[in-house]
């Protein structure tokens, strides 16, 4: 039995001999393997520098090869060079050459401009006491002439004074002085035309002015509601502001609006086509003829004479009235031929009491004709029957308005229009009616009627601050002249906003009387201010835009500003 155990024993014992043997075996192969392993991962790092190598060299050998086009390129620019430095040294020495010879010609040229600026300076000093002497010699005729004028005066009064002596009838006087202001008495045109005209049925305010809007749009006109209430307004208040001026370049319709407002509203029209040489008084009104006797006057004096129905009694207009358009007052001095009639419409005493004669003296104009002894000259008034406008073109033919008519004026500037609009005019435009003068006044508001409204004093209190910034102060004439328009503006269509009429007065009376102030001397603060107040204050966006380009044209161009208007 031990002998069988000893025997399995050994045999177990041979057993797990062989299978340590079979495991050594195992691990040795394990182990080789594992080292192949090891091998084969060094193999592919190896294999992959290689491809990594291989991708560098192919990228350099590129590269070797774009750089060896490159140095062929540049190998024939330099070839190119080489050509074009011998062309270009060639065109040199020509330049240099031609530039010895103009050298040569501008010397001698020089030498002629010198001998030519003499002669032209010598001819200059000619021609300045030529244009002298002519000044002389036109002052010198001048003077000749109103010698000539009052010798003639003077001979017409002595005949007279001989005619009285000898004791010639009265009727021959009477005659003499019917024949003497016979062309003055002559209905002209417009007048001859308003006799015509039936009398227009009582309508209000808001009414007539439709009346206006429909014409113009039967005449193929368009405006916007706010230039037409604007020029309503500015016809409304001509006892504080003598007349509208409508300015602005030529084809936008500023003798239009004039024309078809005046025949719309119920008033008769009478255009004063202005000329260049115009340079008196006498060439609005017309003069006295000492050769044949006669007064010779012009429409708008016969006109006024016929409309003066305080001087005229026997008047056939004692409720009607007219405007009278100076159009393109500009292209002569304005203040040379109208001035003095400014004055007489400035100086007319309020409405309410032009009946007092005493107090229409200053304003009343003396006609020059000689009367007979113990005969005054007749006199017109010019009453508030009378509505005055102007239109000016601006171009280089024309002259820039002086302060004294931009005070006394509402200057309407019509800018340039965005679109052009056709619109054909339409047949059978309605024949004017005429408008009652007593209606018309009932229309007009007195300044009181604004002069305790909050918004209007702090708004012209403003409109001083703002144009003593500017150095172009104004006074109380032009305050009350603002205050006026206000009470007399009316939209018609909205709710009553004061800072409508208050934009308004900002853009006729205060922008025209900035022209050549410099942009940038100083004002850029003042320009400010002057934006806010219209856009922040009065919320007028159109306006405060308006300004604005119109400081940016100047810095673009001369640095001086100009109102260039604004288009609604």
């Amino acid at each position: 039995m031990i002998e069988a155990e000893i025997i399995e024993k050994h045999a177990v014992d041979a057993e797990l001999a062989s299978a340590r043997a079979d495991l050594d075996a195992v691990h040795d192969r394990l182990t080789a393997a594992e080292r192949l392993f090891a091998l084969n991962d060094e193999m592919k790092r190896e294999q992959a520098a290689l491809e990594k190598k291989i991708a560098e060299m192919r990228s350099q050998a590129i590269e070797l090869s774009e750089a060896q086009e490159r140095v062929q390129r540049l190998e024939a620019l330099s070839q190119e060079l080489g050509r074009e430095s011998a062309r270009v040294e060639g065109l040199l020495q020509a330049a240099n050459s031609q530039l010895s010879q103009v050298q040569e010609d501008l010397a001698v040229e020089r030498q002629a401009t010198a001998a030519v600026h003499a002669e032209f300076t010598q001819t200059s000093a000619k021609l300045a006491a030529a244009e002298e002497r002519a000044r002389s010699i036109e002052s010198d005729i001048s003077s000749l002439e109103d010698r000539r004028s009052s010798l003639m005066a003077q001979v017409a009064k002595m005949e007279e004074d001989v005619a009285e002596a000898s004791g010639r009838d009265a009727p021959g006087r009477e005659e003499a002085i019917v024949e003497r202001l016979k062309e003055l008495t002559t209905l002209p045109p417009v007048l001859a035309q308003m006799r015509s005209w039936k009398d227009r049925a009582a309508e209000n305010e808001a009414e007539a002015v439709q009346r206006v809007l429909q014409r113009l749009e039967q005449s193929g006109l368009h405006y916007d509601r706010r230039i037409v209430y604007a020029f309503h307004t500015a016809m409304k208040t001509n006892d504080t502001t003598q007349m509208a001026v409508l300015a602005g370049i030529s084809g936008t319709g500023k003798s239009q609006l004039p024309r078809q407002y005046a025949a719309g509203i119920g008033i008769g029209f009478l255009q004063v086509p202005v000329q260049p040489r115009w340079d008196s008084p006498q060439d609005l009104m017309g003069f006295y003829n000492y050769i044949e006797k006669r007064y010779r006057p012009t429409d708008m004096a016969r006109a006024l004479y016929h409309l003066d129905i305080l001087n005229n009694q026997k008047s056939e207009f004692q409720d009607q009235m007219i405007m009278i358009l100076l159009d393109e007052m500009n292209l002569a001095r304005v203040e040379y031929y109208f001035s003095d009639f400014l004055s007489r419409l400035e100086s007319r005493p309020p409405m309410n009491r032009v009946s007092d004669k005493s107090l229409r003296k200053d304003a009343e104009i003396e006609l020059e004709i000689p009367m007979p002894r113990g005969m005054d000259a007749p006199r017109i008034f010019p009453g508030y029957n009378l509505l005055f406008a102007g239109t000016m073109n601006e171009d280089e033919s024309t002259q820039s308005l002086s302060d004294k008519v931009v005070d006394r004026a509402n200057v309407l500037r019509f800018s340039a229009p965005r679109t052009i609009r056709t619109t054909a005019q339409k047949a059978n435009i309605a024949e004017p009616e005429a408008l009652s003068a007593a209606r018309w006044r009932s229309w007009v508001n007195p300044v009181s009627t604004v002069e305790s409204e909050q918004t209007v004093i702090d708004s012209v209190d403003r409109m001083v601050s703002l144009m003593k910034g500017f150095k172009r102060p104004f006074g109380h004439r032009l305050g009350r002249a603002i205050m006026g328009y206000v009470a007399n503006y009316t939209s018609f269509d909205q709710a009553k906003d004061l800072r409508v009429p208050l934009a308004d007065q900002v853009e006729m009376r205060l922008l025209p009387k900035l022209r050549g102030i410099e942009v940038e001397d100083g004002n850029d603060h003042a320009f400010s201010e002057l934006i806010s107040f219209v856009g922040d204050a009065l919320r007028d966006d159109h306006l405060a835009k308006a300004i604005d380009e119109s400081i940016r044209a100047a810095k673009e161009g001369s640095g001086q500003f100009v109102w260039n208007g604004v288009s609604r």
